[in-house]
C-alpha cells in the first residue's frame, strides 16, 4: 500500500476509533520508519499535537506543556517498551508499533498491536474538519504553519530539491523534520536505512539510485 493510504487508515483509527479531536495529544516514541510516518501523518490530518520523542530522549525530563499528563494516545515500540531506561508516558489508548512485516508476536494486556488495529480502518480519508496553519501540531505550541517554515528551511539549507531521492540513516537522524517533513516540502523520496555501513554507502546509493545522503 501507499503511504497515503495507511497515513488515512491511522487518522481514522485516531479518530472514529479513539474518538480523538483537534486539541488531542498524543506521543509517538517510534524510531524513523514507514509506519512513523502513517501515524504522524494520520494524526496531524486531523488536526491532533503530537509529541514525538526519540529513543536519544529516553531517561531525560519531558520539557513540555502536561508532559506529565496521560495523554490521549501514545504509540511505541515492544523495544522501548520494554526499555528500563524509557519512560513510556500513560495513555487513554496505548498501540504497540513493530517494524517487522506482519502482526507481534505477543502483545502485553492493556495494550494493542497497530498492525491490526489500523487496518479495521478505510484507506481513503474521510471528510476531516480542515486544520488551520496557527494550530498547534506539537503540545509545545509550535504550529503547522512554523513547522512548514523550519521544513522549508531545512531544505534550502540541504539543497534539496523536487525529485531528489535522499538516503537518510535512520540511527543519525530521528527527528521527522529531517526524513519527513523536510523532504515532503521539498518533493523528494526518501530510502531510511538503519544501522547503515559506511562501506556499503556506495552500494547503497548505487542501488537506489540516491541523489542526496545526509
Amino acid at each position: 500500500m501507499q503511504l497515503g493510504d495507511w497515513a488515512a487508515r491511522s487518522a481514522g483509527l485516531l479518530r472514529d476509533g479513539c474518538g480523538l479531536a483537534p486539541g488531542s495529544r498524543v506521543a509517538v516514541l517510534l524510531p524513523p520508519h514507514w509506519r512513523t510516518a502513517a501515524v504522524l501523518l494520520g494524526a496531524w490530518a486531523i488536526g491532533l499535537a503530537v509529541s514525538f520523542r526519540p529513543r536519544a530522549t529516553a531517561g531525560l525530563p519531558v520539557l513540555e506543556p502536561g508532559g506529565d499528563r496521560p495523554y490521549d494516545a501514545v504509540f511505541v515500540t515492544p523495544q522501548r517498551l520494554d526499555d528500563w531506561l524509557e519512560d513510556v508516558p500513560e495513555g487513554r489508548h496505548r498501540y504497540l508499533v513493530g517494524t517487522g512485516p506482519g502482526p507481534l508476536a505477543e502483545v502485553p494486556l492493556g495494550w494493542l498491536d497497530w498492525s491490526i488495529e489500523v487496518i479495521r480502518h478505510p484507506d481513503t480519508p474521510p471528510d476531516y474538519t480542515a486544520v488551520r496553519p496557527p494550530d498547534p501540531a506539537t503540545p509545545d505550541g509550535t504550529s503547522y504553519s512554523a513547522w512548514r517554515r523550519l521544513a522549508d528551511a531545512f531544505v534550502e539549507r540541504c539543497d534539496l530539491r523536487a525529485g531528489d531521492r535522499l538516503l537518510v540513516d535512520a540511527t543519525e537522524h530521528e527527528q521527522p523534520l529531517k526524513w519527513l517533513l523536510a523532504p515532503l516540502a521539498a518533493g523528494a523520496s526518501v530510502v531510511i536505512c538503519a544501522n547503515l555501513d559506511p562501506a556499503q554507502l556506495d552500494a547503497h546509493i548505487a542501488a537506489e539510485q540516491i541523489t542526496r545522503v545526509y
